[in-house]
């Protein structure tokens, strides 16, 4: 866990941890596959991986890029997680479009629209042991109800454990998401959980507590890399109500 004293600063760590994992990826499998989350939270980060993009110091165009999670909207919707991740950071670094995967959020037909979304992910990240593919390293978030990619309280998606990807009704919104599922969550090399604001530090709080209730009651507690590293950076204000034990 690293605690940063501002957002701005934690951005900023996050972004050289994920600059750092796409160059080992690539000099050591030739390829980095990554997936990248949605929300408020990354903007800035992209941002700054955008602004860096000049030094050509990361090999963009060796990576692979999926998405965590999507709305149910088209891909030039302003709520789209795709085009938000287009405009900040796609656009203004050298990935062939080829290499870039959206998810497609606004199918007709959700359901069928996920195992499609699986089936690419199964052609193009390797699997190593057992079944599931490896990403390289997966970005995440977490929502003050500690929500993590499109994976809520109270969901179906919360039990999924045979699809990788699955798109389901989420109550509180009234709208359906896509979402990667806990099982190709868990399998990756690395994480890395961006969490800043003082709204989150309750979700925070109960994250990394002892008590087994209030992980439960928290969703992103379910990301345990089964064989990868987890990386959760904070900024002061969300780590405010950590106790020391947890620290």
């Amino acid at each position: 866990m690293l605690v940063e004293p501002t957002a701005a600063q934690a951005d900023v760590t996050a972004a050289n941890l994920l600059r750092t994992m796409v160059c080992e990826a690539v000099s050591e499998r030739g390829v980095c596959h990554l997936a990248l989350a949605g929300g408020t939270t990354p903007r800035a980060l992209y941002q700054d991986l955008a602004r860096q993009a000049a030094q050509g110091d990361v090999p963009w165009h060796r990576t692979e890029v999926f998405f965590g999670d999507e709305h149910d909207v088209p891909q030039d919707h302003v709520d789209s997680i795709y085009n938000m991740v287009q405009r900040t950071l796609l656009d203004h670094v050298p990935i062939p479009p080829n290499r870039v995967h959206p998810m497609p959020g606004d199918a007709a037909d959700p359901v069928s629209a996920a195992a499609e979304y699986e089936v690419t992910i199964r052609r193009i990240v390797p699997v190593e042991d057992g079944t599931i593919p490896r990403f390289d390293l997966i970005l995440l978030g977490m929502g003050g109800d500690g929500h993590t990619a499109s994976l809520f309280p109270g969901t179906d998606a919360l039990r999924e454990r045979k699809k990788l990807v699955t798109a389901c009704l989420v109550p509180r919104l009234g709208r359906n998401r896509m979402t990667l599922t806990f099982p190709l969550l868990n399998a990756a090399r690395n994480l890395i959980m961006l969490i800043t604001g003082e709204d989150k530090a309750p979700a925070v709080s109960a994250l990394l507590s002892d008590d087994p209730e209030a992980r439960r009651k928290i969703p992103a507690a379910q990301i345990k890399p089964v064989s990868g590293k987890l990386y959760i950076v904070l900024d002061v204000a969300a780590a405010k109500l950590i106790e020391p034990k947890q620290a």
